[in-house]
């Protein structure tokens, strides 16, 4: 087979595994250079396969595969340990990070560096008491592999009452004037276009290491 193919000890994690046929699993994996694979692990629900004992979710694996479809065949799974089981609320949260990519990443498309938070979750939630923070920091860094990532380092502020240059931070004291009108401000006449909208103006916020309200946009997305 060509290296394309075949594909060696690759670095990944389970998602999730669903019944295949009568004594077969579909496999759904996130490895670290080929991102999302689906995978057929065939005869993998037999008491004596190879392959039953070692499809383990949250647990770092040497994955081998081959052909070329949708669906790759897997050849072998072997665990790399180091990675401590997950339990009780920590479990729940490392399936709630297992959805968060089965339905957010597309598949074969490799995100390395998500991969890598990916894996530092998983050792914080089974470290940390407290997996809000672990879950947060996750969350940030998927939006921003997807380029959805949020401006968390700066807060906008906008008063009601006055009025905005289009693109610009200068404001003209109230009461408003017409569209294509000019008013007096103490910098001088503003000229109102009637294309004109609010633009943001911005002052500095301390950087958070974590943001509470991020959770929030997950259903939505997962929608």
């Amino acid at each position: 087979m060509s290296a394309r193919a075949r594909q060696d000890n690759q670095p990944g994690y389970v998602l999730h595994t669903y019944a295949f046929r009568e004594t077969s699993l579909v496999v759904e994996t996130f490895t670290r250079s080929h991102g999302r694979v689906a995978m057929v692990a065939r005869g993998a629900k037999r008491p004596r396969s190879a392959l039953r004992g070692s499809i383990m979710a949250f647990q770092p694996l040497g994955l081998s595969w081959s052909g070329r479809g949708e669906l790759r065949l897997l050849i072998r799974a072997e665990w790399q340990g180091g990675q401590p089981r997950l339990q009780g609320r920590a479990l729940l949260c490392g399936f709630y990070l297992n959805e968060l990519l089965l339905k957010l990443l597309p598949r074969e498309d490799a995100h390395e560096q998500l991969f890598l938070d990916y894996q530092a979750a998983l050792a914080r939630l089974a470290e940390e008491p407290e997996p809000g923070a672990v879950l947060r920091r996750f969350e940030r860094a998927l939006l921003r592999e997807l380029g959805y990532a949020l401006t968390l380092e700066r807060d906008s502020v906008l008063h009601a009452t006055q009025r905005y240059t289009a693109g610009g931070s200068t404001r003209a004291s109230s009461p408003p004037t017409p569209a294509g009108g000019t008013v007096r401000t103490g910098h001088g006449a503003v000229r109102m276009t009637r294309s004109a909208t609010l633009p943001i103006t911005t002052r500095p916020t301390p950087v958070r290491p974590w943001v509470p309200s991020t959770m929030r946009w997950m259903p939505w997305l997962l929608a």
